[in-house]
């Protein structure tokens, strides 16, 4: 296995710093340049937001080891270190994706409030379509225009366009409301355990360097996610020990280690308490192999 590939942001030469619009040519174009198997894992340090019009192609995606279909008129969100693979195409490249698509890229930062966006493919209905459709165009057509107005003037309306779509499709869902902003000290736990969770799994050493107590973080993380503050943070570094699993060929021992376990041992308790499995017979599940090729004891039942 040849890992995931982390990719940085590059924009092409006449975009504005921060945002860009691609269509499927220049996607491809791109991945050719960079030598990118896009179905290969690959982990952008950027948004996206990937659409197929209304008279595209479904668009198979998956998303850490989630199986999606973009259906026409429908979008996916991607976030910055989300692991995520294009379908493999057919074509002469092999890597190239089955479907036209659109795709906004973007830096974090470049939307000051970012509103809530669910994962899952959403296919806007009616009113919302258009208003997502009309966002969507007014958007492409300011970011093709470089020389009608000064650039820090196009870069800000840029940035408000952008807002306004994140705004519609946060409002394009079946409640037609997005979920409810999560709070301060969620936020900031948050960005505290993808900071840091291989060097610690307590919660009460985030609680101790944000400054608040181990109950206040439980409370903040159930009010947003449903999940206490240990389930997210041990959420996390399972999502990231199954990476690593099935996208390298690491010895389990060595993606503890890694992911902050001091004994081979830990590390299997801990993933197999949460998976059901141990750490090699996920791995082979997960690629496909043929049982009697896989180590490690059975899961328990």
């Amino acid at each position: 296995m040849t890992g995931i590939t982390d990719v940085a942001y590059r924009p092409s030469l006449s975009a504005p710093i921060g945002m860009d619009v691609l269509d499927t040519a220049e996607l491809r174009s791109r991945g050719r340049h960079r030598a990118l198997d896009l179905a290969a894992p690959q982990r952008p340090a950027f948004h996206h937001l990937i659409h197929v019009p209304s008279d595209g192609t479904p668009l198979p995606h998956t998303v850490d080891f989630s199986d999606y279909v973009i259906e026409p008129g429908g979008w996916l969100r991607v976030r910055p270190g989300q692991v995520h693979q294009y379908a493999r195409g057919s074509g002469a490249a092999g890597h190239e994706p089955p479907a036209d698509s659109v795709l906004v890229i973007w830096q974090p930062g470049f939307v000051p409030a970012e509103p809530p966006h669910e994962r899952d493919p959403l296919v806007p209905k009616g009113p919302h379509a258009d208003a997502v459709e009309l966002a969507l165009r007014h958007l492409t057509l300011e970011h093709a225009d470089l020389a009608s107005i000064p650039l820090d003037a196009h870069i800000d309306t840029l940035r408000m366009l952008l807002s306004v779509l994140l705004l519609r499709l946060a409002h394009a869902g079946p409640a037609g409301t997005p979920a409810a902003r999560p709070d301060g000290p969620f936020r900031r736990f948050e960005a505290a355990v993808e900071r840091d969770f291989p060097r610690t799994h307590r919660v009460a050493d985030y609680a101790a360097a944000l400054g608040y107590s181990p109950r206040t973080l439980t409370r903040a993380t159930q009010a947003a996610t449903g999940r206490t503050a240990k389930t997210f943070l041990d959420d996390r570094v399972l999502l990231e020990a199954r990476r690593m699993l099935v996208h390298t060929d690491a010895p389990a021992s060595d993606i503890g280690r890694r992911l902050g376990f001091r004994d081979p041992g830990d590390f299997s308790k801990f993933f197999r308490s949460r998976d059901g499995r141990t750490p090699l017979t996920f791995r082979g599940t997960a690629r496909g192999e043929p049982a009697h090729l896989r180590r490690g004891p059975a899961p328990p039942r």
